[in-house]
């Protein structure tokens, strides 16, 4: 993370020369932005695991959907956290992408019930 809070204008340049990452501009100096908001919240928070837990009281949301149709896009905590997000600097922190992080890091237990992993997701 340091390392990339450390690239310069000439690095962004390069980058953007890389046939091998998504060559946007505002992507990849978001990334640098991002990566520098990151020590941030880690420095007040001593990590950024316990900032990001914080939406969610320490605890996993426990959801009871029955079908994937039912599974929101976004909630009142990914809303917040976006909001904090974006306040601290954060670029590219929608609600609806820091829904997905929150299910992806187990934050949110999305999982159907009638799903083999909702019970160990559960735990």
């Amino acid at each position: 993370m340091e390392k990339v809070a450390r690239f310069t204008k000439k690095r962004v340049e390069k980058l953007l020369l890389d046939p091998s990452i998504v060559r946007n501009r505002l992507k990849v100096e978001s990334t640098i932005s991002n990566a520098k908001a990151f020590i941030a919240v880690q420095e007040e928070f001593s990590s950024f695991s316990d900032y990001i837990w914080g939406f969610v009281d320490g605890r996993a949301i426990q959801n009871k959907f029955k079908k994937d149709s039912d599974i929101p896009a976004t909630s009142a905590e990914s809303d917040a956290l976006s909001k904090d997000l974006k306040k601290r600097g954060f670029k590219f922190v929608g609600s609806t992408i820091v829904y997905a992080h929150m299910q992806a890091t187990g934050l949110v237990n999305d999982h159907v019930v009638g799903c083999f992993r909702h019970k160990a997701c559960a735990r």
